[in-house]
């Protein structure tokens, strides 16, 4: 387990150097892994906040021009490369060189599949500092100022060059061998690395009272609602980044205006004639503000009924014209 401090918020940590500019990435997700520590459980399987963590990890790293998981294949929420290592079960570093092998990017970024709180800011954030600096790499470090080489950018390069000399230093001739076992520190230490403290984003989960602490965490009054939007995204297959200010205000504005259950339907018709003006965040935003106008009118209306009646002027009758008797000579 990775040390953890529940005053940070998700992805907290040091901000990109400035003018470092992105740039295209590959990510490698090593996936594998006994999981001892939970009795063998599938760990990239387990779920937080409704989500896989393995698909948490692949959300944070969506912007990656492929992303290789190293792992056996399974259903996933976005569309991966599968490679796993030879033999199966040598180590990280045999799957790193594996997932690797389908990499084209100059810039990687290695992870865990077992990041609750890896957020797409902090993968920007270590390849932002990569990209400004010299270094081969750029890793996070948790709370105890620990490394944590599999929440990191590198230079694909940088990671060739030493993966090969270990294959060398170790091979049997067919480079099977070479790296199997090996511990990742093996690699790391032999590589210019920059470190960036974040005791959130690094956090993983290892044991049961890991996975307990991360599924508590996300119902934190100032993280549920946020943790809410992006699991439901994700599994609606939606990309679409909202004002959920705007929405949320909407939707008060319906239940105050009109009626408690006109919220949660007020939201979806929002939703459905934004996506009938073609989507995106402006016609989002469109629909809302006429909704809004609406229950604001209805809200109007609703206090107009309720409030007392005005005083009449001085010597007029409260009773209506056409309420008044029939006084012609005729009526009977």
């Amino acid at each position: 387990m990775t040390a953890y401090e529940p005053p940070g918020a998700p992805g907290a940590g040091t901000d990109p150097a400035p003018g470092a500019a992105l740039v295209g990435y590959d990510a490698v997700v090593l996936a594998g892994g006994a999981a001892r520590r939970l009795g063998g459980a599938d760990k990239p399987g387990l779920r937080v906040g409704g989500r896989a963590l393995l698909d948490r990890v692949l959300a944070a790293c969506a912007g990656a021009r492929s992303t290789v998981v190293v792992a056996v294949p399974r259903p996933t929420a976005r569309p991966v490369t599968w490679a796993r290592e030879d033999p199966p079960g040598g180590g990280p570093l045999a799957a790193l060189a594996a997932g690797l092998a389908h990499a084209t990017a100059e810039h990687v970024v290695v992870l865990s599949a077992d990041l609750p709180f890896l957020a797409g800011s902090t993968v920007g954030r270590l390849l932002s500092a990569l990209v400004a600096s010299d270094a081969d790499g750029v890793l996070l470090t948790d709370a105890d100022g620990r490394d944590q080489p599999l929440v990191a950018a590198y230079r694909a390069s940088a990671l060739r060059r030493e993966l090969a000399a270990l294959t060398r230093d170790r091979g049997d001739g067919t480079g099977r061998a070479g790296l199997t076992g090996l511990p990742l520190r093996r690699l790391t230490g032999a590589l210019r690395l920059t470190r960036v403290p974040d005791a959130v984003a690094s956090f993983d989960c290892d044991t049961w009272d890991d996975l307990a602490t991360a599924r508590a965490r996300i119902r934190e009054h100032g993280h549920v609602l946020d943790e809410w939007i992006s699991a439901a995204k994700d599994e609606l297959g939606i990309d679409l980044d909202v004002d959920t200010g705007l929405l949320l205000d909407l939707a008060r504005d319906a239940a105050h205006g009109v009626a408690r259950p006109a919220a949660p339907l007020t939201t979806f018709l929002v939703g459905y004639a934004a996506g009938r003006a073609g989507g995106g965040p402006e016609a989002v935003a469109e629909t809302a503000r006429k909704a809004a106008a609406l229950a604001g009118r209805w809200a109007e209306e609703a206090a107009a009924a309720e409030a007392p009646p005005a005083p009449l002027p001085a010597g007029k009758s409260d009773v209506a014209p056409d309420a008044t008797p029939d006084t012609r000579p005729d009526a009977r």
